[in-house]
């Protein structure tokens, strides 16, 4: 069976550019941020950070703490029938239960870890969504308060530091590959 990588880490930890990477392998992707996105699109709701967060927080009141799982399982199985798939954004223990009660062994936790500082200066500065120092830091809290972020990042089965360059990075991400292949 093929390979699915959730790709963890806080918000600005580099997961959409490790995303890019094995994108650029030909992986596909199922990025669980799109469902947040999506529900606040149909809603009519603007897009922003408290917005993000109300609508996140919302769905996993609904359909419990491994909703983007659980609304996402059949994509990803589809997705696996063809090849290997990254999963951008798993962020609750609850979402990594269910999805490693059904994928068993075939699930692979890639954590993708940055200093606070490095994280806030890229925040800062990205294209889309842009967030001040102090949203990030409200943003960390209520992740890991509220939504179980941190349970996936301890338990990950490979640790990528990412404190440097996007080349860098990079050289990481080789190595990871390696290992997951070895």
């Amino acid at each position: 069976m093929n390979k699915a990588v959730a790709v963890v880490g806080m918000c600005g930890s580099g997961k959409s550019v490790l995303c890019g990477f094995f994108e650029e392998l030909g992986w596909e992707k199922v990025y669980f941020g799109g469902v947040t996105v999506s529900q606040l699109k149909e809603q009519g709701i603007p897009v922003n950070e408290a917005n993000e967060r109300k609508m996140r927080e919302g769905l996993r009141q609904k359909y419990g703490m491994g909703a983007f799982a659980a609304l996402l399982k059949d994509e990803i199985c589809d997705k696996l029938t063809r090849g290997n798939v990254v999963l951008d954004g798993l962020y609750s223990w609850s979402e990594y239960v269910i999805l490693k009660e059904l994928l068993g062994e075939n699930i692979v936790l890639l954590a993708v870890v940055t200093n606070s500082g490095v994280r806030k200066q890229r925040l800062a500065t990205r294209e889309i969504r842009p967030l001040t120092s102090e949203q990030v830091d409200s943003r960390d809290i209520a992740e890991i308060e509220n939504m179980e972020k941190g349970g996936p990042i301890a338990k990950a089965d490979y640790f990528i530091i990412n404190n440097g360059s996007e080349k860098q990075l990079h050289e990481q991400f080789e190595m990871f590959l390696s290992w997951l292949n070895g």
